[in-house]
């Protein structure tokens, strides 16, 4: 049946705030052009969008046109302020944002094991209310959490798991009541793959696996584009897979014997060790991307021969066997990943698969290669860590945006 007036309206409202949401500030002409619509219909969902105050004429179209046909239009940017949540075992990262996304603040704090579970939740809420303050924002739209743990997909709650701080699901309560905004709690890892997927190494890629390798492990899987979360929202807990190499099994409340001996942060620490490697720490980023960073930086060939030992070069040398071995451990889980869902694709994301690189990367996918019959292509991760951020981001600005920009009954 053909949709109604009203609802034809709605359709082409939102098909141009996506074009303007994905292009920038457009002229009415080229909305004409882009959508297929007719000029006055076109001139009418300009001014219907104008009146809600969604979008503004923020400039013209060339020095030398004048006149309403030359004139362009944007998104209002601040009609809506978001926040975006990093919540991680040992502080909080928050940035605030703009409807289009532009960081107007951003802040940190860290949060000891000794902190206690009331004091660590006013630390965290109160970083959030001082960072929407100095962002000029009055009220928040919508916040986007990103922490480790199970989700539930019926609730959409942070669910209690074992290993997690307990200020961890008591945070997004006290957000939810302290602040007038919308508040969507998400996997740290299944954000991870959104943003690959938008900004990052997954962008022509609509079903592809990324493993979350930082202080532990993890996985989100995108099928068809979609994001699979699973019954109980427990997809991606690779952490607890059985593997070969290590002294005992997994259990249901620890991961300790599960793909997380072999490639969480620790174990990687452990196995540079084994190897006589040390790095340097820098930028807050966790030991185990050090010393995979700085092992990488000794196996890539240096513009002058001399800028490292000669032992170090050699293709047999520590750094280049401590990543070898590494690779075969992440291939391992990879490989399992594979045989299950055959996703053409396995980023190695977090900050430990960003320091690998393109190095660490071409290894794993090599052996991969001979582990499985399957075609699986290995990519580096782009956005390590920030990736959490950039997507909880993401999924706050679509949220405000679906709710701006669908019309509501007067």
């Amino acid at each position: 049946m053909p949709a109604s007036p009203s609802t034809a309206r709605a359709i082409n409202d939102r098909l141009a705030l996506r074009l303007l949401q994905q292009e920038g500030p457009l002229t009415a002409g080229q909305l004409k052009q882009l959508t297929g619509l007719s000029r006055p219909t076109v001139a009418d969902l300009v001014e219907r969008l104008t009146v809600a105050g969604l979008i503004s004429v923020v400039g013209e179209s060339g020095e030398q046109r004048r006149g309403p046909n030359a004139r362009l239009y944007g998104i209002v940017a601040d009609r809506a302020q978001l926040a975006a949540l990093d919540v991680r075992t040992e502080g909080v990262t928050v940035v605030v944002a703009d409807l289009l996304g532009a960081e107007l603040a951003r802040a940190s704090v860290p949060i000891t094991d000794d902190a206690g579970t009331g004091p660590a939740v006013e630390q965290a809420v109160a970083l959030v209310e001082r960072a929407a303050k100095e962002a000029g924002a009055e009220r928040l739209h919508t916040v986007g959490v990103g922490a480790p743990g199970l989700i539930d997909p019926a609730s959409g709650e942070l669910r209690d798991s074992s290993g997690l701080p307990a200020w961890h699901r008591r945070l997004v309560a006290a957000l939810q009541e302290r602040l007038p905004a919308r508040v969507i709690v998400e996997n740290e890892t299944n954000l991870a793959a959104l943003a690959e997927q938008r900004d990052g190494a997954a962008r022509d890629r609509d079903t592809f696996v990324l493993l979350w390798l930082g202080h532990g492990t993890g996985a989100a899987v995108v099928l068809d584009g979609r994001l699979r979360r699973g019954a109980s929202g427990g997809t991606g807990e690779i952490g607890f897979l059985p593997v070969p190499g290590t002294a005992t099994l997994p259990s249901a409340t620890d991961c300790e014997g599960g793909f997380h001996s072999l490639a969480g942060g620790a174990a990687i620490a452990g196995l540079a060790a084994a190897y006589g490697l040390t790095a340097t720490e820098s930028g807050g980023e966790p030991p185990a991307a050090a010393l995979v960073r700085a092992a990488v930086a000794a196996v890539t060939p240096p513009a002058s021969p001399s800028s490292r030992s000669a032992a170090d070069r050699s293709p047999y040398g520590p750094s280049d066997r401590f990543l070898s071995a590494l690779a075969d451990r992440l291939a391992v889980g990879a490989a399992s990943v594979v045989a299950v869902l055959d996703p053409g694709c396995v980023v190695l994301g977090g900050e430990v698969g960003q320091a690998g690189g393109e190095e660490l990367a071409a290894r794993v996918g090599e052996r991969l290669a001979r582990m499985s019959p399957l075609p699986a292509e290995v990519r580096a991760g782009v956005l390590g860590g920030g990736a959490v951020l950039r997507g909880a981001l993401l999924t706050a600005r679509e949220s405000a945006q679906d709710d701006l920009f669908t019309p509501h009954p007067r």
